[in-house]
């Protein structure tokens, strides 16, 4: 079978491959579409502290069942949910598997979804609703992030919020909060193609390289701040600049994975009351969720920016690491 595997640093190849094996408890699903993840850019970068090459990348991604399920018939279309907790940590046996001592995920830890087959363990399995399409379906996973960071920090219908990055996650939060009843929600991105995205799908945007954003924020609000602030950027600049836009006693969400300790002005954190989240991944409930709001909001579609074939495995991961208008690149199979 066809599949794109990480070979080396900055190298990933269409090759052929045998066919998974499929253990008892697992199904084999027939891969539709797969995604490009800011993780499989770590990956991709030789960076990634767990990845190992020779890998089938590949966490987000739908399919069809190929082999005999014990719920679902063969053909249904499914995503999966790509985490693999151990069962046996205290997180994992108090309910909360997504944070798991030892949390590994397919197509990190194991081959995943950038290929023809893949072989994944039958609970793992979600059935797509019947009107969201296989390629729509491989959005569910970011959705989920997004659905899970809206969530936990217990967000406020009619409340403001503000978005940093307008890459795949930050557009999605932007969508989910729209959708959950934001009253306004501003994207702020120095990326001016991502920008227009941002605005085509109808958001308020500020320019980080030209705008000034503490004051222009700090206008809109009539000087009171930001309701909620996500941060889906990472950047170390964003991080000093969010207790400043932010209200006092209003929350600071962090869902981008910061790759290495950076300032945070903790002080004014303290005299402005503010509460701070960081949140990881999604639950089971995020994604049945994120499927659910698939249905509902057609501009989820709008993310998608390229979708391309396998043997073109090397331009997708270049779309995303050079500046270009890519925001989502998937892999149709």
């Amino acid at each position: 079978m066809k599949a794109i595997v990480y070979t080396a640093p900055n190298t990933v190849e269409c090759s052929e491959v045998n066919q998974p094996n499929v253990p008892q408890g697992y199904v084999l699903l027939k891969n539709a579409y797969a995604g490009i993840c800011g993780t499989d850019l770590n990956i991709f970068a030789g960076t990634h502290p767990r990845a190992q090459a020779p890998l089938i990348l590949g966490h987000e991604f739908s399919a069809t069942i190929e082999s005999e399920h014990p719920k679902y018939q063969i053909g249904t279309k499914v995503t999966v949910n790509p985490l693999i907790s151990c069962g046996t940590c205290v997180p994992c046996s108090t309910g909360q598997s997504h944070v798991c001592e030892d949390l590994r995920l397919v197509g990190i830890d194991v081959d995943g979804g950038m290929a023809e087959y893949v072989a994944v363990e039958a609970d793992k399995v979600i059935p797509l609703p019947e009107n969201v399409s296989l390629q729509l379906g491989a959005l569910s996973e970011p959705i989920a992030v997004a659905v899970h960071a809206v969530r936990t920090a217990k967000f406020l219908a009619g409340d403001h919020a503000v978005v940093y990055g307008a890459g795949t996650i930050g557009l999605c939060v932007a969508l989910t909060l729209r959708a959950y009843g934001a009253s306004e929600v501003i994207v702020i991105e120095a990326n001016e193609l991502r920008l227009q995205k941002a605005k085509e799908l109808g958001f308020l945007t500020l320019d980080s390289m030209k705008d000034d954003v503490v004051t222009e924020l700090a206008k809109m609000t009539n000087h009171v701040g930001i309701d909620y602030v996500f941060d889906c950027a990472g950047h170390p600049a964003v991080i000093r600049q969010v207790t400043e836009i932010v209200k006092v006693q209003g929350t600071i969400v962090i869902v981008a994975a910061y790759k290495k300790p950076t300032e945070m002005n903790l002080i004014q954190g303290m005299f402005k009351e503010l509460s701070i989240q960081f949140v990881r991944v999604y639950t089971k409930r995020d994604i049945e969720l994120a499927l659910d709001l698939i249905n509902k909001v057609p501009q989820f579609s709008e993310i998608i920016t390229h979708v391309l074939s396998p043997e073109q495995a090397m331009e997708g991961f270049e779309l995303l690491t050079t500046p270009t208008n890519a925001i989502k690149v998937l892999y149709a199979f």
